[in-house]
C-alpha cells in the first residue's frame, strides 16, 4: 500500500541524521544563495564531487541582500526548519546563540487572536528558539556550508540552461563585473532563484513544457521597524497577533522578536487598500488603533533603528513541476522557485529546508541524475506544497477581496477551522495539535480526524472556550 501524504510528511521532516555520503556525479550547480540554494548546497554535498553556487547578490556578511526586497521584514523559522538545521548542521542552534542570536529559555510568548490573548502557556523549549532577523540566520547557514571543502561560491546573474538531447547539461551566468556570460557545465542543475524563477521560460525556450502556475491574490501589505530593547518601553519578548476575517473584523497580523543585537523586530501587516506608512508617525499611531498595546508602546517611546520598511506582495504562488508530462533530467526546482506562500504564516524559509531534505532521499536512492528526470522528487516536494498551500491558502480565502476559489465544502471546514482556533485558546491538547501542524512539525490532516473535532465541538458546548 503506498504511504499516505501524512506519513510521507513524516519522512521528510524527519529529525534523524541523513545517510551515508554517497557521490553520484561530478558537478553540481545550485543558481541562488539564499536558504534554499544554501540548504540545496549541503546536501549536494554528499553526492557531487565539487558543488557550486551562483549568487547575483556579492553579500558576505549578515546584512540584507539586494535581492530579498522583503529581507529586512520579520522572517520565522518554524520549529520544523529548526529540526532540519540540526539535521543537516549538528550544534547549528548552538553556534547561532554564541554568534548573537538570542539564547533566553523565556516562555512568555503571547499570542493574541482577535484581542483575546491565549492562556495556553508555550511548553518549556527543549533547545535555544531561534529567534532572528533573517539576514542573520541566512549568513550562519552560508557560512557553515562554505566551510565544506566540496562547495565554492561564484557571484553573477543566472541567465539559462544548458542542454543536450533529453537533459540539462549545465548553466548559463554573467559573472559580476563581467559583460559576456559563462557556462558552466554539471550533472545536475538547481534552481533556487525564488519566486520570480524564469525556469519556466528557460524550459519553454528549449521545447520542453512549463509547469502549470497557480496563484491566489493575497494584497499582502508589510511595514516593520527595528527598535533598541528596553525594558522600560515594554518587557515583550515575543508576540504574534492576528484579527481574522469576520463581521465587524479588518483582518490584520502583526509580530514582535526580540532579535540578535538585543533588538525588536516589529511588523504590523495589512491586506488590500489596508497599508501600513512608512511615516514613522502614522506607523505608531497605526500600531496604536489597531494592534495590541506593546505594539503602540514600542512605537511611539522606543528608539528605533533606521525607519519603517513596507513591503507588498501581490500573490501566493506554486509551480507544480509533478504536472509535467515532460521533464528533462538534471534538473530539479527548490523553495520559493517551486512555491512561494502568504509569508505571515513563516512557511518559507522550514518549507525550504524540507525541500532539502525530499532532495536527499532522492538522491539517496542512487538515481543516474543524468538521464533520469527527477518525478521522485517533485513528488516529495508536492507533499510539502501542498501541506503549505493547504494551511495558508486556506485561511487567505476567507480574506473579503477573495470572492472566488473556495473549494466544495469550504464553508463547513472554515466553521471546524474556526471551532479548533477558538479552542486552542484555553484548551491544551488542542492548542498543541494546532501548533504542531502550523509549525510544520506534522500534516494537515492530523487537524482533520474526528477526535480532534469533537473535543473542541464538546469544549464550545459546554462553554468552555
Amino acid at each position: 500500500m503506498a504511504p499516505s501524504a501524512s506519513q510521507l510528511f513524516a519522512r521528510i521532516s524527519t529529525p534523524q541524521p541523513p545517510g551515508p555520503p554517497r557521490v553520484l556525479m561530478r558537478r553540481a550547480v545550485v543558481l541562488g544563495g539564499s536558504m534554499a540554494g544554501l540548504m540545496a548546497a549541503r546536501v549536494l554535498s554528499d553526492h557531487a564531487e565539487e558543488v557550486l553556487i551562483v549568487e547575483r547578490d556579492p553579500t558576505e556578511g549578515p546584512g540584507p541582500r539586494p535581492g530579498v526586497p522583503q529581507g529586512t521584514q520579520v522572517h520565522a523559522l518554524l520549529p520544523a526548519g529548526q529540526t532540519q538545521l540540526e539535521r543537516w548542521f549538528p550544534g547549528f542552534s548552538a553556534e547561532a546563540v554564541a554568534a548573537g542570536a538570542p539564547g533566553s529559555a523565556r516562555t512568555d510568548n503571547r499570542v493574541y487572536i482577535n484581542d483575546r490573548l491565549r492562556e495556553v502557556p508555550d511548553p518549556p523549549p527543549t533547545r535555544p528558539m531561534l529567534i532572528t532577523t533573517r539576514p542573520f540566520l541566512e549568513s550562519q547557514v552560508r557560512r557553515r556550508v562554505l566551510a565544506l571543502p566540496n562547495v565554492t561560491m561564484a557571484y553573477g546573474r543566472a541567465e539559462g540552461l544548458l542542454f543536450t538531447g533529453t537533459a540539462v547539461r549545465g548553466a548559463v551566468y554573467v559573472p559580476d563585473g563581467a559583460d559576456e556570460p559563462a557556462e558552466v557545465e554539471a550533472d545536475l542543475v538547481v534552481d533556487a532563484t525564488g519566486r520570480s524563477s524564469r525556469l519556466n521560460d528557460w524550459l519553454e525556450a528549449a521545447g520542453w513544457p512549463r509547469a502549470p502556475m497557480e496563484r491566489m491574490p493575497i494584497k499582502l501589505n508589510y511595514a516593520s521597524a527595528l527598535f533598541e530593547r528596553d525594558e522600560s518601553v515594554s518587557d515583550t519578548w515575543v508576540v504574534v497577533t492576528q484579527t481574522t476575517p469576520g463581521e465587524g473584523r479588518v483582518p490584520r497580523i502583526g509580530g514582535v522578536l526580540s532579535v540578535e543585537g538585543d533588538r525588536w523586530l516589529m511588523l504590523v501587516a495589512g491586506y488590500d487598500e489596508d497599508r501600513p506608512s512608512r511615516d514613522a508617525a502614522e506607523y505608531a499611531a497605526h500600531c496604536r488603533a489597531h494592534f495590541p498595546s506593546m505594539f503602540g508602546d514600542i512605537a511611539e517611546r522606543g528608539r528605533m533603528i533606521g525607519g519603517v520598511i513596507t513591503y507588498h506582495q501581490a500573490d501566493s504562488r506554486r509551480r507544480d513541476f509533478h504536472l509535467v508530462d515532460r521533464l528533462p533530467a538534471g534538473l530539479v526546482a527548490a523553495g520559493d522557485a517551486v512555491a512561494s506562500f502568504n509569508p505571515v504564516y513563516g512557511q518559507g524559509m522550514t518549507s525550504a529546508a524540507l525541500h532539502a531534505s525530499c532532495l536527499s532521499g532522492w538522491l539517496q536512492t542512487g538515481p543516474d541524475v543524468r538521464t533520469e528526470p527527477a518525478r521522485e522528487y517533485f513528488d516529495k516536494v508536492r507533499v510539502v506544497v501542498d501541506a503549505a498551500w493547504q494551511v495558508s491558502t486556506f485561511a487567505d480565502l476567507g480574506l473579503p477581496h477573495i470572492t472566488s476559489g473556495q473549494p466544495r465544502g469550504y464553508r463547513v471546514i472554515r466553521w471546524a477551522s474556526d471551532l479548533l482556533l477558538r479552542a486552542s485558546m484555553k484548551d491544551e491538547p488542542t492548542c498543541r495539535r494546532l501548533n504542531s501542524v502550523t509549525a510544520m512539525e506534522t500534516h494537515p490532516a492530523a487537524l482533520a480526524k474526528p477526535g480532534v473535532v469533537l473535543r473542541a465541538l464538546r469544549l464550545r458546548l459546554l462553554g468552555r472556550v
